[in-house]
């Protein structure tokens, strides 16, 4: 008797270190594959990140232009040489003869749209004048008549005047973000416009380009290159080149961002504030 019941503690010994085995090989596997899904959405959050940089956040929340990598003026409008502004495919020579504005409300500054007309013979060089010295910029006006034609308006009517760099991203891409009155990232004019100039844009240190948050979504955030950012692709209309100041903005970037966006994306820890853009012309 002793003996049968010997057996049977043996086998029910053997049973259940069994099921332990195939318990802890369902967890293993369960392990792997929560890994693995786990990867996959790291990977597509870093891919995501970086498409939107520079696009500013939609307008329900926050607007990052871009851009955000992306530079996102929520952005990264389409300054429209087009007949359609939110067509960034319809191809238009430059220096282009018409721009078209389309409404696009709300308007963080109200100061009425560009006119339709611009002055696209001219040479323009602005002046952005911080609380952390003066960056002087070349303006494509011969490339991207329109963005130009709506920067320049929009300096005349003081829209950018105390008005704060909002992003400053440190990884990936490397831009400090700027252009909303409002300060959040999903400021714009009231206007937006087609995209210029992307046929080979490349995002080389120095390089100032429109936030947007999608094609022709273009209103009045800006990004500028601080080091090459050679991994944004080429949705983000470049307008000018800094000649002068680039080193305020990297100054700026060596003490980093309080990461509120992400790791290496937020506002700038030293606060850049625009006091004042001026445009020359010629």
């Amino acid at each position: 008797m002793a003996g049968k019941k010997e057996r049977q503690r043996r086998l029910e010994a053997a049973r259940y270190r069994r099921r332990q085995a195939r318990r802890a090989q369902r967890d293993q596997q369960t392990r792997k594959v929560t890994i693995s899904v786990l990867a996959a959405v790291a990977v597509l959050a870093v891919a995501v990140g970086v498409f939107f940089l520079v696009r500013p956040a939609s307008k329900s929340a926050a607007a990052s232009g871009t851009p955000s990598p992306s530079v996102s003026a929520s952005a990264a409008t389409s300054a429209s040489t087009s007949p359609s502004a939110g067509s960034s495919a319809a191809a238009v020579a430059e220096p282009a003869r018409h721009c078209t504005y389309t409404a696009s409300p709300p308007a963080a500054r109200n100061v009425g749209t560009p006119p339709a007309q611009p002055n696209y013979t001219a040479t323009y060089r602005a002046t952005i004048r911080t609380n952390r010295g003066d960056i002087v910029i070349n303006l494509l006006n011969s490339k991207a008549t329109c963005t130009v034609n709506s920067f320049a308006y929009l300096a005349a009517k003081n829209y950018f005047s105390s008005t704060p760099c909002h992003r400053l991203t440190t990884t990936g891409i490397f831009v400090l973000q700027c252009g909303d009155p409002a300060g959040t990232g999903s400021g714009g004019p009231g206007y937006k416009f087609a995209d210029e100039n992307l046929a080979g844009a490349r995002y080389t240190a120095g390089t100032v380009a429109m936030a947007n948050s999608g094609p022709g979504t273009n209103g009045s955030q800006f990004f500028l290159v601080y080091k090459n950012s050679l991994s944004l692709p080429a949705n983000y209309t470049p307008f000018g080149t800094i000649v002068s100041g680039l080193n305020i903005i990297q100054k700026v970037a060596q003490a980093g961002s309080d990461n509120s966006n992400a790791t290496g994306d937020g506002h700038p820890k030293d606060k850049v504030d625009i006091e004042s853009v001026t445009i020359s012309k010629s």
